[in-house]
Order: C-alpha cells, then sequence, then structure tokens
C-alpha cells in the first residue's frame, strides 16, 4: 500500500465522517517522503549533508552579527534551552517546533473538559492560513460553507474565492438579539446527507459578542442534531479566545463542547498568538484536530498538513516561535494578558455607555461583551427607516468628521475598540451620530 493510500485508509478507518468531508485536494494531500522527511531521519547521524542551509558545519547557524544582536533577549533557561538563538536562525520543522506545540496545547487545555480529545497543534502562520488550509482540505468546489452573518468579510475570499466553495450566511440576530440556532437553521435547507462545513466565531469579528451559558447550549445541541442528517466539519476560529469582559459568560472554547460528542461532527480549533499574546505581527498559529495525539488519525491529518505547508510556505517561522516559547515557558504570562484584558473591559464599558445614548432608529448598537469589535446596525429602508448605506456613512465620517469605521454590508459599521483609548470613544460615537442625523437628513 502507498503512503497516499495508507493515510486516506487510516482517516476512512478512524475518523469516516472527517474522511467524506475531504475536498479533492485534501485526498490527494499527503507529506511526501521528500527532503524534510529524508533530514529529520538523519537528525542525529554524525554527517548530515540533507537540509539546504548554512550552518557551521555543526548543526549551528552562521548568524550575520546585526541579525543575531536582536535575538539577545532569548533566555538559555527558557524551554528551548541554550540553543534558543541557534534554534531562532535556522529552519524550523515543517510542522513547528516540537516545544511550542506542546507548550500551546497545554496552554489550550487548561479550559479542556477530562478526556476531551485533542491533537498536538501544528504550527501555521497565523490564523488566516489556518483557515486556508481548512479550506482546501475540506471546502472544494460547490462545497457548502455555513458562516454567521455578519461576517469577516476574508471568509469570502479564503472560502469561496480560493477553492470555489459556497459561502452561505446564516442571520445571528434578529430584532438585536442573537440567535444561536441559526447555523443549524442554514444546514437543514441542505439537501440530506451532504458533507458541509459550518464556522464558529466567539468572540466574533465583526461582533464583538460571545454567547451566555444558556445560549452556547442552545448552539451545540442546534449544531450535534445538525449532524444527525450529515457529516459535518465545525471550524472553531477562536481567533479572540480569552477576551470576554462579562463575568457571567464562558470564555472557554466552544470546541471543548463539539470535539467528540458526535460520530458525524468533526470540531477543529483555529487558534493563535495573534490575540491571544497581542503578538499581532508574529504570525504564528495553531491547527488542531480532535483526536489523540498518537492517533492513527491524527498523524494522517498531520501528514496532509505538512504537505500543504510544504507545498505553499514551507516551514513556519523560526524566530517567532521561539518568542512565543519563551513567553509560554513565563509564569507570569497569564497575568500580563489579563492586564490586556481588563484594558479592553474598560474600552468596552465606555463604549457601551456612550451607544446607549445613541436612537435605536438610526443606530442600533447590538450585543457586544468581548474580542476587539461593536457592531452598529443602520435602518433599512424597508424596515420604514432612513436607509441609511454603511458604505455612504463611513466615507462622509472619513470625509467630514474625522473618523474612520469599517462598513459591514449590508446595514452595520465596525467599530473596533481596541483601537481607540478609552478617553476618545464618546467623542467618536458622538461624532458618528451627528455624521448618520446629517445623512438621514438628507
Amino acid at each position: 500500500m502507498s503512503d497516499f493510500e495508507a493515510v486516506n485508509a487510516a482517516l476512512e478507518a478512524e475518523a469516516p465522517a472527517l474522511h467524506r468531508t475531504l475536498s479533492p485536494l485534501g485526498r490527494r494531500a499527503v507529506f511526501p517522503q521528500g527532503i524534510p522527511f529524508q533530514a529529520a531521519e538523519a537528525r542525529d547521524k554524525a554527517f548530515n549533508g540533507t537540509i539546504g542551509q548554512i550552518t557551521d558545519g555543526h548543526g549551528g547557524a552562521v548568524p550575520l552579527p546585526s541579525l543575531a544582536a536582536g535575538l539577545a533577549g532569548l533566555r538559555p533557561d527558557g524551554p528551548l534551552g541554550a540553543a534558543a538563538r541557534n534554534r531562532a536562525l535556522l529552519y524550523s520543522p515543517v510542522q513547528g517546533m516540537s516545544e511550542v506545540r506542546e507548550l500551546w496545547r497545554r496552554r489550550q487545555r487548561r479550559d479542556a473538559p477530562p478526556g476531551v480529545p485533542s491533537s498536538l497543534p501544528l504550527v501555521v502562520d497565523g490564523l488566516t492560513h489556518a483557515l486556508s488550509l481548512c479550506a482546501d482540505l475540506f471546502a472544494g468546489e460547490g462545497r457548502p460553507v455555513v458562516v454567521p452573518e455578519p461576517f469577516w468579510g476574508n471568509y469570502r475570499g479564503t472560502f469561496e474565492g480560493r477553492t470555489g466553495a459556497r459561502l452561505l450566511p446564516a442571520p445571528m440576530y434578529r430584532d438585536g438579539r442573537f440567535q444561536p440556532a441559526s447555523l443549524a437553521a442554514a444546514l437543514a435547507e441542505l439537501p440530506a446527507a451532504e458533507p458541509a462545513l459550518a464556522v464558529v466565531n466567539f468572540p466574533s469579528n465583526p461582533g464583538g459578542y460571545s454567547p451566555t451559558a444558556a445560549e452556547r447550549e442552545e448552539l451545540v445541541a442546534s449544531l450535534l442534531a445538525a449532524a444527525d442528517q450529515r457529516p459535518l466539519m465545525v471550524l472553531c476560529d477562536d481567533a479572540y479566545a480569552g477576551l470576554v469582559y462579562d463575568d457571567a459568560v464562558p470564555r472557554a472554547s466552544l470546541y471543548w463542547q463539539l470535539a467528540g460528542r458526535h460520530p458525524r461532527l468533526t470540531a477543529v480549533k483555529i487558534d493563535g498568538v495573534t490575540k491571544e499574546l497581542a503578538f499581532f505581527g508574529g504570525r504564528v498559529g495553531f491547527l488542531t484536530f480532535p483526536y489523540a495525539p498518537d492517533s492513527a488519525a491524527a498523524a494522517a491529518l498531520e501528514s496532509k498538513v505538512k504537505f500543504l505547508l510544504r507545498a505553499t510556505v514551507g516551514s513556519p517561522v523560526s524566530v517567532t516561535q521561539a518568542l512565543v516559547a519563551q513567553a509560554l515557558g513565563s509564569p507570569t504570562l497569564e497575568d500580563e494578558f489579563e492586564a490586556v484584558r481588563r484594558l479592553l473591559a474598560g474600552r468596552v464599558a465606555t463604549l457601551a455607555d456612550a451607544l446607549a445614548a445613541c436612537d435605536p432608529a438610526l443606530l442600533r448598537p447590538l450585543p457586544f461583551n468581548s474580542g476587539c469589535f461593536a457592531l452598529v446596525e443602520l435602518p433599512a429602508v424597508e424596515d420604514g427607516g432612513a436607509g441609511l448605506d454603511p458604505e455612504t456613512l463611513r466615507r462622509h465620517l472619513l470625509a467630514h468628521h474625522d473618523v474612520g469605521l469599517v462598513s459591514v454590508r449590508p446595514r452595520y459599521l465596525r467599530i473596533a475598540h481596541c483601537s481607540v483609548d478609552a478617553a476618545d470613544l464618546p467623542e467618536l460615537v458622538h461624532r458618528l451620530r451627528r455624521g448618520a442625523t446629517e445623512l438621514a437628513a438628507g
């Protein structure tokens, strides 16, 4: 049996529902026994002439002093040890540094109920890259992908533009209230037994909302019921994990309530350091599957992801992985993250107070309790209101009020409170109200 046949046979035997969701590319993707594979086998040999990277002849980097000076902060007592600077300057393994993967899995599972399966996370170049890899593996031409609406605009490019999948928006709000069963309702419109993908994104972008405990239970139950009808892949886009500002709202990823719960539902966790460690330029993301690290299914999926990594970016960036490993080994890391969360919580409270003064017939804030954003809903003509177009209002605010916001069609403006000082938020909202009033008056 060839490697290609063995990897797919392992998935079909251990994860038949996931196997059915594979795209044609996903079925073809198997990590070849090429240079990285052969180099790994030769790693401990006395004479190793496999990898094409410049070394001192004994496995050490030959850095330019100007570059090496920038890595002086990597401590020899960190998780990568005395070789940290050397590791940062050489190629990363295609799947990522083992220490980084182990440390991130430990951090992920601090919220995990006992027994919920999770693989050793694969390192990717940011969360968008993780989504793109999932699109390649599972979202082939014409494959339905249900996304919460309003949604992050890059979902359209990632799934629809790149792979030809069909993006099916599921309205998440009705009369200003969150609708937990909307994804399942959209899935119910599809032909029975047809494999499908659904994306859950909490805290959400652009909404800045995380469901309450009761809403989560309803959402989970609806997705489990949807899996009765079809093989269902649920991508948990956890980009803003942990940034929750209401103590009554659960912070843990929805992944932990979905993984292993239904034989035809496969939950995938997509997370990373961008927001969780406020390391926006680091581009270190992770892709985690709902199988034990030593399982045949986890090994098969790792082979497929490594194939795609090798065929596109080669391997993830070593320097930022080394920095992440050092941070994850710090005993003060969670306190440092909590300080960032409290900073944003103060902005959310200030923004909520300012938006409360808006006329809901003109500007209706949707509920927000987490993440980095808030959405304001504009009236539509069919509602008998002023009929404001978000793009027109966005441009009016730029031209006349020195305010930059993001328009989200068909009828929303997104406020990124994460990038505005709390003291400036009331004035921002005042100018937003004034601009909307001006356009509504014609």
